[in-house]
Order: C-alpha cells, then structure tokens, then sequence
C-alpha cells in the first residue's frame, strides 16, 4: 500500500493517479459521463475497500494540501470564464442561494436528521450544514462537458463558489457550540458571515486587479509573457491572505478569479496569445487537482462506518436532493423577478446541486478534532458525494437535453 508519507511513496501515487486519470477520463468523453463521476469511482477501486494500492487519510497535511489548492485553483479558473455582463443580470440570485438558500437546506436536513438518527439539536444541524453547500470543484468540470445556456451556468457555477462561506460559518459556529456548551449572542454569527464574505470579496478583487495589471499592456504589463504563473500565483495568494485576516478564502479565490477573466471591464485587458496560454495552463493544472482530490477522496470513503448508518444515511441524502436544495433554490430565485428564471431552469437548478471538496474538507477536521458525532457526519457526507455525483452529476447531460437547456440540443417538450 502506498501513503504519500515519503517522496518516493507520493511520486508514486502521482503517477498511478494520472494513469489511472487519463485513461477512465479517455473513456468518460464520449458518453459524456463527467470525469469527476469516474475519478472517484477510481479512486474506491484503488483504495483500502478493493485493490488497497493507495491509502491517504483525510487529516493528514498531504490530503488537506491538495484540497485547498485544488479547490482554489479549480475556482479561480470558473471565476475567469465568469462573464461580468451576465454576473450584472443574475447577481440577486446569487446572492440569495448562497446564504438563504444554504440556511433552507442547512434547516431540512437538520430537522429530518434529528427524527431519523435521534441526534441532539446541534449535532443534527451539524448533519446539515456540512452538507449544505453545493461544490464547484464538481460544478465547473461537469459544464466543460455539458455545455449550457450561460446564464443558468455561470449562476449555478457562482452560486456553489460563494455558498462555501456560508455554510463553513454555520458549521465552524456550531461546532464552537457542540464544543463549549456555551451559546453565543444570535448577532455573531451574522456578523461572522458579513466579515468573512466582504473580505473574502475585498481580498479577491484586489488580487484579480493586481493580476490584470500585471500582465496586461495596457497596465503594467511586466510580467505579460508569464501570465500563467502571475495568475496561478495570485490566485493561492489571495486564498492566502484571505485565510489570514478570517475571510473565505474560497470566496477571494473566485473572485479574483471573475476579476481577471474580465480584463475589458476594468480597462486591462489581455493579449490574445496571453489569454490562451493562461487557459491552457489553467486547463491543465486543474484537471490535475480534480483527479488527485477525487481519486483520494474515493480512497477515503470508510465503507464500514458508511454501512452503519446506511439506510437512515441514504434517506437523508434523498431529503437533501429531492425537498431541501429544491426548497432552497425556490426560497431564492423566485424573489429575483428582474432574473426572469424560466420553470425549466428552475428544474435543472433543483437537480445540479452535487456536494464535493468542502463538505468532505469540514468532515474531515470534525474527524481531527473529535467533535461529538463527526462519524455520523462523516458518514453522512461520503454518502451525500457518492449519491449526487454518481446520480445527479452523471445524468446531467440527460437532464439539460430533457428540459431543452443544453446549447447543442433541440427543445424537448416534457
């Protein structure tokens, strides 16, 4: 068994994880199965529960490395293919999916869960919140080849990136709760979110500007012929320093990441040669990062602790998919009238919502930390990103056909 413990163990799990990538993502392109689906059906078949070639548990430094920057980067890139004239159109949606639309959720879940498992209060909302919020890491790879309206994309794309604040404020006050035993004042974990959005948002705008003038002509433009670096650099830093000051790091990433992809808008934008050569790269580096971190989390899954709670955990996986993110979608963009959403949109966002990279992350810490019920969480939570990737993500092509959304299909009457 390989754990990525020495350099020669960690080199080794590379390659078999980039092997292993490129040949189940050869395979998925013609179904048009998303790659993510088949990475982390890989990564079980590697991992202790079959062959037992590869084992990198959860809180180990390698494993929280390759989320963060995976995850950051991944988002930086669906920033940039953000279009700020669409963001314009849309923006009241998204703001109210990535806050009141997590909280909907958060609440369903949590209330279903303490009936079905028995748990206190806060344990059951814990259930959740962790689950809560939907993954861009999954979102962005299934639209590269599942192409769709833009509109409805870049909402749902922007939506999953900026509900990551939201639902690891809830999940980070709860556990101060779970843990103390004490109650805290009901405005700070409002003041908590506010904070940590607006500098999440402060941080990100500053560094997709320092990016574009950077690299741009019309700026700076030092560093125009290593735009790629500039950006894969300012994107780990804005996570950084967002990191520092308590903001979302997440957050600062997208951001940034919308900033830079929109060099016109800001009066910097970027040559032609450069602009392709940063897609390329970014192309590139984070497909590497979705086949390491969805190939170890299939690694991960603990199918023993996963059989415990199997069917209670399946009921309220199905609660999530099917009454709590469709209540949280309808609470949000029907009050956004100026969006003039269409039913078969609003369908498609009921069933695009997969859970991923950051619920598994805060699973994973509540594991390290030993907070009350982090197996039931994190069992739970493998299940929910074994059920909507394997489920939702791979029938998306089905369902943006079906309700007549896909850009290289004809209108299907339903």
């Amino acid at each position: 068994m390989l754990h990525m413990n020495s350099w020669s163990h960690a080199v080794a799990v590379l390659v078999v994880v980039l092997v292993g990538g490129l040949i189940v993502g050869r395979l998925t392109e013609k179904p048009r199965i998303p790659d993510v689906a088949a990475y982390l059906l890989l990564g079980i078949l590697l991992g202790p529960a079959v062959l037992n070639w590869i084992s990198e548990p959860t809180g180990t430094e390698v494993n929280q490395f390759v989320l963060n920057v995976g995850a950051t980067l991944i988002l930086f890139e669906g920033g940039r293919a953000v279009r700020m004239a669409i963001l314009r159109q849309v923006w009241l949606s998204i703001g109210l999916l990535a806050t009141l639309g997590v909280l909907v959720s958060a609440f369903v879940v949590g209330l279903f869960a303490h009936f079905l498992l028995g748990t206190s209060w806060l344990v059951s909302l814990l259930v959740g919140s962790v689950i809560a919020s939907t993954d861009p890491a999954t979102l962005i790879p299934v639209f590269q080849r599942v192409p769709i309206e833009p509109r409805l994309q870049q909402t749902v794309e922007s939506e999953s990136a900026f509900n990551d604040a939201t639902a690891s404020v809830l999940v980070f006050t709860l556990i101060r709760l779970v843990t103390s035993g004490a109650s805290l004042p009901w405005y700070q974990p409002v003041w908590s979110f506010v904070s940590s959005a607006v500098m999440g948002l402060v941080v990100g705008f500053v560094f997709g500007l320092a990016a574009l003038w950077l690299v741009s002509k019309q700026g700076l433009g030092v560093f125009h012929e290593y735009g790629s670096i500039v950006m894969l650099t300012l994107a780990l830093g804005a996570f950084t320093v967002a990191d520092m000051v308590h903001a979302s790091g997440m957050m600062a990433a997208f951001t940034a990441g919308v900033v830079a992809g929109n060099g016109s808008t800001f009066g910097w934008p970027l040559a032609r040669q450069t602009e392709a050569n940063i897609h390329h790269t970014g192309n590139a580096v984070t497909l590497i990062f979705r086949m390491l971190i969805f190939v170890l989390l299939g690694t991960q899954v603990d199918f023993h602790l996963v059989y415990r709670y199997l069917w209670v955990g399946l009921l309220l996986v199905a609660i999530l998919m099917f009454v709590a993110r469709p209540s949280s979608v309808l609470s949000s963009v029907l009050v956004d009238r100026r969006a003039r959403w269409s039913a078969r949109e609003v369908m498609f966002m009921f069933w695009v919502r997969e859970t991923g990279v950051i619920p598994a992350a805060l699973a994973g810490m509540m594991a390290a930390s030993e907070v009350e019920g982090a197996d039931i969480v994190g069992a739970i939570t493998f299940l929910a990103i074994l059920a909507t990737i394997l489920v939702q993500a791979t029938t998306t092509p089905w369902v943006a056909q079906r309700l007549g959304l896909n850009v290289d299909a004809p209108v299907e009457e339903i």
